[in-house]
């Protein structure tokens, strides 16, 4: 969380109707980067937290993203779906307006979530 929040200081929103450089989208891709790794590592977490609560493995992303959302340690397993999903959006989306959507997704709402989750895990850890 720390690279993905190191990214986002001082990023502007992206503006889907001005043409970057390649130079001018590096820090996006940046943030692209961390916060998908943030979110996969989170994801590995949640699994093994998972087997040691439970002790037992979902067969699916989904039934142990609900176990998680019934701890209250996210707050939806809707939002981490979307979350897990970015990674294929980003990589096969060009056009400048979906671009937008899902910079400002991961700005916003994802970025708020990701702390909120952060937060939970550091209790979890004491």
């Amino acid at each position: 969380m720390r690279l993905v929040n190191s990214s986002l200081e001082g990023l502007e929103p992206f503006d889907d109707t001005k043409e970057y450089s390649d130079k001018e989208l590096e820090p996006y891709d940046a943030l692209s980067g961390r916060f998908i790794r943030a979110v996969e590592t989170i994801l590995k977490f949640f699994r093994t937290y998972e087997k040691y609560y439970f002790a037992e493995q979902s067969d699916t992303i989904r039934d142990m993203l609900n176990k998680m959302e019934k701890l209250g340690i996210i707050s939806s397993t809707e939002i981490w779906m979307e979350m897990r999903d970015l990674r294929n959006r980003i990589v096969h989306d060009y056009l400048p307006s979906e671009l937008k959507k899902l910079y400002d997704l991961i700005m916003n709402e994802y970025k708020i979530e990701l702390k909120r989750v952060i937060n939970k895990i550091k209790e979890i850890k004491n």
